[in-house]
């Protein structure tokens, strides 16, 4: 993570206003009145992992609104997941109104407007998530903004954890394993929040983000098995091959498809960690479920612009 900015090097009649000028450069834009502008600290950071943007945040008492206005200016790519480090903030979108304290997150949509009231000691992490990757899990559905992910379960906890983690993660491995990680952090995200609205009315993004994450683990589970078939997965999931490929298509893919970008991403992995650096491609190939060589070094070079090898021999020279 990188700081962008901090209060620290700033005379003390210029921090509130320059403070407001960056954030509104790397959160969204926004009005903001502080509780106490002689007094006032904060700092940013951002940094990314994978196709996830990092903004870590803190700053003393003070009053946010995202009105109407800056919601039409807004990128429309984007949906910002909301990990409280520390201390509270109250937020109020789409007609709810939170608290979320330590520990907790939220999603937030910068195309609606929204209110924030930060209370003393708060530091937040926003992870600014593509549209369309939250969109394939959990759907269209308003009703999962401003609802919070509390460590009640033991799955959600472990989103909780991850999220927490994401800041300490970026730019410490390789590109391949942020993508991998940034995936794993979305499922889980996804799922907890899709879960917020268990017992209600609106469920079917839940039933969807649910069998999702269970067709995702189902073919990680099963990626060395080289004579896996798209029936397989269904079964284990007990859906059928048609649904199936139905959910994935949001996310423009289908079963198979997503069992060769998972076995191309951990071949890469394997390729580029010096601690594999003595099994040869074949081991590595026919390891991750490839029945054919010509195959594998077609299909990884369309993905990743290189062939296994030297792939292979860049990584030993880095």
């Amino acid at each position: 993570m990188q700081t962008v900015f901090t209060t620290d090097q700033v005379h003390a009649r210029d921090r509130f206003d320059y403070w407001h000028s960056v954030a509104c450069q790397r959160i969204v834009e926004h009005e903001t009145i502080p509780a106490d502008r002689s007094n006032f600290a904060a700092s940013i950071e951002v940094g990314g992992l994978g196709n996830l943007e990092l903004v870590e945040f803190h700053n003393s008492p003070m009053q946010v609104s995202h009105t109407l206005a800056h919601s039409d200016r807004a990128r429309p790519d984007q949906l910002f997941v909301c990990y409280q480090v520390s201390g509270s903030v109250f937020i109020a979108q789409n007609a709810r109104e939170v608290t979320l304290s330590a520990g907790n997150l939220t999603l937030i949509d910068p195309l609606l407007p929204y209110d924030c009231r930060f209370l003393d000691g708060s530091k937040t992490l926003v992870v600014k998530v593509p549209r369309l990757e939250l969109r394939a899990r959990l759907g269209r559905n308003r009703e999962l903004v401003a609802r919070i992910v509390r460590p009640v379960r033991v799955d959600d906890s472990l989103t909780l954890t991850l999220t927490a983690m994401l800041p300490s993660l970026a730019a410490t491995m390789a590109p391949v394993t942020e993508e991998m990680v940034g995936n794993h952090a979305v499922d889980l995200i996804a799922l907890s929040i899709a879960r917020t609205l268990e017992g209600e009315t609106a469920r079917v993004s839940s039933s969807k983000a649910i069998l999702l994450a269970r067709i995702r683990t189902a073919i990680d589970a099963r990626l060395t098995d080289s004579n896996l078939h798209a029936q397989d997965i269904a079964d284990a999931v007990g859906i059928s091959v048609r649904y199936a490929n139905e959910l994935l298509s949001a996310q423009d893919t289908s079963i198979m498809q997503l069992v060769l970008a998972r076995r191309l991403a951990r071949c890469r992995f394997a390729l580029e960690d010096p601690h594999q650096g003595h099994r040869t491609v074949s081991e590595i190939a026919y390891g991750w479920g490839f029945g054919d060589l010509t195959h594998f070094g077609r299909k990884f070079k369309a993905a990743y612009g290189t062939t296994p090898s030297e792939c292979q021999m860049l990584a030993r020279r880095m």
